[in-house]
């Protein structure tokens, strides 16, 4: 039965499918598109949901940085096979704050940290060598200082206008409800599977 409140809903089933997990459940695909609506897809790590929405972190300037700067829209499907649910996420893209940004890079394992400095996500790498070198280089020059967040480096946040429950059913009898946002509240409605 739908909750009155989605994010309510979502972290009950996220809650379910963390319990003995065999694999990474906030592993999610993010979905993008291009300023000519040519589709992207990708699996990232949601890092964060609370009622303002869904919180990933990237490389600004990687294709899905480019993409949500050029189409601030995305959608994320978030399956568990292993409870046999999903749900489904589209909204309007934000960045979060620098200072959201700050305290999660700051939460991240050094080498991570050091690596978002090292890597050039997304475009042309000649060799693996020139990247095991940058990063060894970087490694060398932080030293044992604090490493500090890049600037092309950060959150977004999705603000969802749309979240989809699924769970799988005998004979296929899947059961599904929408909410949809309308202003401030959430209209929730059942789909046939």
């Amino acid at each position: 039965m739908a909750s009155a409140d989605p994010i309510d809903e979502f972290h009950q089933v996220l809650a379910r499918a963390s319990d003995g997990a065999p694999f990474d459940p906030v592993a999610v695909t993010l979905a993008t598109t291009d300023n000519a609506g040519h589709p992207s897809a990708r699996i990232v790590l949601l890092r964060g949901v609370d009622a303002r929405g869904f919180v990933f972190f990237t490389n600004y300037q990687s294709r899905k940085g480019r993409e949500l700067e050029a189409n601030p829209f995305a959608a994320l499907c978030c399956y568990w096979p292993w409870i046999e649910e999903q749900v489904r996420v589209e909204g309007r893209v934000v960045r979060v704050s620098e200072a959201e940004s700050d305290t999660y890079f700051a939460s991240r394992p050094r080498g991570s940290q050091i690596g978002a400095w090292a890597s050039e996500q997304s475009r042309v790498l000649t060799d693996r060598a020139t990247l095991e070198s940058k990063y060894e280089s970087l490694q060398e020059g932080f030293g044992d200082a604090p490493v500090p967040r890049p600037q092309y480096w950060g959150g977004f946040r999705i603000s969802p206008v749309r979240i989809e429950f699924w769970k799988a059913g005998t004979y296929r009898l899947h059961q599904r409800h929408v909410y949809t946002r309308e202003g401030e509240t959430w209209r929730v409605e059942l789909l046939y599977p």
